[in-house]
């Protein structure tokens, strides 16, 4: 009987520590440089920023939201740029024993508003991103990390545009 009560408590032990660690929730805030080209017609570069907020519900799993605002850029008489805005959701890999490296995955979607001014006149399209990435992830203190990132966005009904590719490189600090 005391071999049963000690099994059982070493079990609900294992299962209560085990839970602790899936129920952690660490909410952050962060921003990045973006360097981002576009598979168009016309070809531009972008600079931009991005302000994120997120959380990481464990140490694999967390989701953001940013907000992304590039600077104008011309290219063949055409200037254009653009802003964005959406979700996504981020999958961590720590590395090694000390975690302080972590790979990650990211997909997610996003609303693109684009501005372009030709010689004709001006131009506003807008249209869905469809985004994936994956990237490099440091953690400088148990609150403040520094990442960087590549990704490609599939583009839904923006006339003349494919895709971008972004890189990306940010810093966030967790609550």
């Amino acid at each position: 009987m005391n071999k049963k009560i000690a099994l059982l408590a070493a079990v609900s032990t294992l299962a209560l520590t085990s839970n602790a660690n899936a129920l952690e929730f660490r909410p952050y805030v962060g921003m990045q440089y973006n360097y981002t080209t576009v598979d168009a017609e016309v070809e531009p570069k972008f600079n931009s920023g991005s302000v994120i907020i997120g959380t990481e519900y464990n140490r694999f799993f967390g989701t953001e939201v940013f907000y992304q605002l590039s600077d104008e850029d011309e290219d063949g008489g055409v200037e254009s740029d653009f802003e964005t805005y959406g979700l996504d959701a981020y999958a961590y890999l720590p590395l090694g024993c000390d975690r302080v490296w972590s790979a990650f995955a990211t997909a997610g979607i996003a609303n693109y508003d684009l501005d372009i001014k030709k010689d004709d006149g001006k131009g506003e399209d807008n249209g869905l991103g469809y985004r994936l990435g994956a990237g490099v992830q440091y953690s400088i203190t148990n609150d403040i990390a520094v990442r960087a990132l590549g990704r490609y966005v599939w583009m839904d009904k923006l006339e003349g545009v494919d895709s971008f590719t972004e890189f990306s490189l940010g810093v966030k600090y967790a609550f």
